[in-house]
């Protein structure tokens, strides 16, 4: 169980790195051909999603590797769900369905290394 979270936990923990990351040093301009939703959030809150991500992707991997408070795990692939509800609402807002794929596996992704992060709790 735990060789399946660490592999993806590790798998989550890149896509969110890189995908916060985006979200925190772009511009506007710059996601808007990859993330068109951009035009309708306020910034301020775009960058507040990228930390976010950051901080789940932090979340999966550190407190079980050092053994510290690591049912951090767990919140942390907790928060990627419920980031990825809010990615879904706002696709769905926006008449984007076709376009949900990416955040429902990203979604079941999150929530099965949620079960498998309870071996640390």
């Amino acid at each position: 169980m735990e060789i399946a979270y660490w592999i993806l936990a590790g798998l989550l923990a890149l896509f969110y790195l890189y995908a916060g990351g985006l979200k925190t040093v772009r511009s506007q301009d710059q996601l808007r051909p990859m993330m068109g939703w951009v035009d309708q959030i306020p910034m301020p809150l775009v960058r507040t999603i990228g930390v976010l991500e950051i901080l789940g992707a932090v979340g999966l991997i550190l407190p079980p590797l050092t053994g510290i408070a690591t049912a951090l795990a767990f919140a942390a692939a907790i928060g990627l769900v419920l980031i990825q509800i809010g990615g879904i609402i706002t696709h769905v807002s926006r008449g984007e369905t076709k376009v949900i794929g990416l955040n429902i596996a990203l979604l079941a992704a999150a929530a099965v290394t949620a079960w498998l992060a309870t071996v640390w709790l």
